[in-house]
């Protein structure tokens, strides 16, 4: 899979904190982030990452749900900025709310879930609801999942998975944070797979070539 363009144009959605977003402002600036982002639309107005993409001189779009009719009205104002924006691949950094991808995003669209799909997973299972579902039914390894973005939740072809650890003395938070410096090198990674044209997807099989 080639990207649009030499250089990539990345947009990213987020729906609060924008920490997701941060470290992959992080990594841009340290120049370990082969992409340019772009574009940052937020489902909610008042989304911390707003203020990061701010600070970053990126620009920002706010689409809440409840502003549109249905969901492919939503969806239409979400790709329709991101096409503007001529992002080669728009990357789900905590975004909440359900958006049907076009056909023209099929596989350009990707999304971090942090627990190792398809377990703990699906509608309702995002932030420590994930984490303590983990320590609730007595796993010892969870991790993070990147994978594109289809229109179920958490189900589309993955792309890459990190495991860590569960520790019997872990909380809902400590595994959460054990997750997130995971997930801080993961999505960089297969970003710049994209970028680099290195993926390929076949069915639910994504290669890397």
């Amino acid at each position: 899979m080639s990207p649009n363009t030499s250089s990539l144009r990345l947009a990213v959605l987020i729906s609060g904190g924008g920490t997701t977003l941060r470290n992959l402002l992080d990594r841009k600036a340290a120049g370990t982030l082969n992409a340019e982002i772009v574009l940052v639309i937020s489902s909610t107005a008042g989304a911390r990452g707003l203020q990061f993409a701010a600070d970053a001189g990126i620009a920002t779009q706010v689409c809440e749900y409840r502003s549109y009719a249905n969901d492919e009205a939503f969806s239409e104002a979400i790709f329709g900025a991101c096409r503007q924006a001529n992002a080669g691949l728009v990357a789900m950094a905590g975004f909440l709310k359900f958006a049907p991808i076009p056909p023209d995003f099929q596989n350009r669209v990707m999304n971090i879930h942090p627990a190792l799909i398809p377990a703990f997973c699906g509608h309702g299972f995002y932030g420590h609801r994930v984490h303590q579902a983990v320590l609730d039914y007595g796993a010892k390894l969870s991790g993070c999942t990147v994978h594109f973005v289809d229109n179920q939740y958490d189900h589309g072809p993955i792309i890459l998975q990190r495991p860590v650890p569960v520790e019997t003395t872990d909380t809902a938070a400590t595994l959460a944070a054990r997750v997130f410096e995971a997930e801080c090198e993961a999505f960089p990674d297969a970003i710049n797979l994209y970028a680099a044209g290195r993926l390929s997807v076949e069915g639910r099989i994504v290669s890397v070539t």
